[in-house]
This record gives structure tokens, C-alpha cells and sequence, in this order.
């Protein structure tokens, strides 16, 4: 059983509580699938960056997409377990998307342990992550440590090394850098999307994110001037 650190969730949490102001103006007209106006403004280059280099980034498809599309996911957030299947749709129908999850563990104590079984995966099957990912998400109720190792017995992987990598030092630092830069980014909700350099709070829905993905490859924009 993965320990429960009530003072590492406080240092992964208290960031995102901090940043929880407004996002400011949006920039950009997008709206959700419901029609209500989704939270949008153009990273500068080195928020870009920070982004681009966090460490424990995972590649859940094609590394050479012609479009890389970034979400910050709790695993414990109802809207992320909603967009999750969106999101398969939307890898399924378009293999020349990149997307990168970045876990994002800022809601509990259950979300950080279930984070660290995800990210030692990362480092032990990585080209089983988007599996695991399904996996964990088909079931109900909390994802907690044990929930997550569960799943992790069933795809056959080292119950003891998973454990191992989990509980290590660099998974916190991972955990911590991934808060403090959504923190710094204003990311108050769970999904939050980076996009062309453009960050989105909350999750806008399939025909949006494609709408989005094509104006990117149509004019390099998230949204095209007409």
C-alpha cells in the first residue's frame, strides 16, 4: 500500500488554491458543446516553455503529430473522467494529433497516490499508459493508491516496482513542478488544455477540440479570422 502523505498533498493543492483567481479577459471566441464560453489566453513564450519541458510528460500518442494538444487531468475530477472519453474519440479518429497528458493531482489525498502509480507506470510501460489510463478510468467511485495498483496487477505489471518508483523522491518533485506551473499558468480547473500556445480551463467537448485542432492546422491558430 502506497503511504498517505497529508503533507505532500498540501504542497501539490495549496498552488493551485493560491491561483485561484480570475483567468482574465478571453482572448479567443471558443465555446463548449453546451454553448457556454470557455476560459482561453495566449501563453508568452516562456510560459510556453514551462510547459513544453515539464518533466513526466507522457506521450499517449504520436510523438511527430502535426498538432500536440496538452491536458492537465486529475484523476479524481468528474469532468476528467467526462473528457476522457472524448478524448478517445478524438485520438481514434485522428492519428495525426499528439497528445500529451500531464497528471495534475490537486483534489486529494487519493488523487496524489493515484498520480504516483500513474507516473511509475509512465516509467515502466510507457507504451501502456493510455491503457492503464482507460483501465482506471472504467470503473467507479474514488481512484485512490490501491485502486490504481489494482489496475496495475490486472495489466500484469511488477506490483513491487511500480510501489518502488511510486514512493520516490523524483515522482514528488514531478507532482510538485506540474502544480506549481498550472498554479502559475492560472489552470483553476481540471481539465485544462495547452494548445498552439493558447492555455483552455475546463473541457469545451469533442466537436470543439476538433474545431480547434483544425484552425490550427488551417491559419496556426486556435481559431481562424475569417
Amino acid at each position: 500500500m502506497i503511504a498517505r502523505l497529508a503533507l505532500l498533498t498540501a504542497l501539490v493543492a495549496v498552488p493551485v488554491l493560491a491561483a485561484a483567481q480570475e483567468f482574465g479577459p478571453s482572448q479567443f471566441s471558443i465555446k463548449a458543446d453546451d454553448g457556454e464560453p470557455i476560459s482561453n489566453r495566449k501563453l508568452d513564450a516562456a510560459e510556453l516553455a514551462q510547459v513544453e519541458k515539464l518533466p513526466g510528460l507522457v506521450d499517449a500518442t504520436s510523438a511527430k503529430g502535426d498538432v500536440t494538444l496538452y491536458q492537465f487531468y486529475d484523476l479524481n475530477c468528474p469532468y476528467c473522467r467526462a473528457a476522457a472519453a472524448d478524448v478517445d474519440k478524438l485520438i481514434n479518429t485522428d492519428p495525426a494529433l499528439r497528445l500529451v497528458f500531464v497528471p495534475y493531482p490537486v483534489l486529494s489525498v487519493q488523487s496524489v497516490e493515484g498520480s504516483r502509480v500513474e507516473l511509475a507506470v509512465r516509467e515502466i510501460a510507457p507504451q501502456r499508459f493510455l491503457e492503464f489510463h482507460r483501465k482506471v478510468y472504467a470503473g467507479r467511485g474514488v481512484i485512490d493508491g490501491n485502486r490504481a495498483l489494482a489496475v496495475t496487477d490486472a495489466m500484469g505489471l511488477d506490483r513491487a516496482k511500480i510501489i518502488e518508483i511510486a514512493n520516490t523522491q523524483r515522482v514528488t518533485d514531478t507532482m510538485v513542478t506540474h502544480s506549481k506551473v498550472g498554479a502559475a499558468l492560472n489552470l483553476m480547473a481540471t481539465p485544462s488544455y495547452v494548445v498552439q500556445g493558447v492555455a483552455l480551463v475546463g473541457h469545451p467537448g469533442l466537436e470543439p477540440l476538433r474545431n480547434i485542432i483544425a484552425s490550427v492546422r488551417r491559419c496556426q491558430a486556435v481559431v481562424c479570422k475569417s
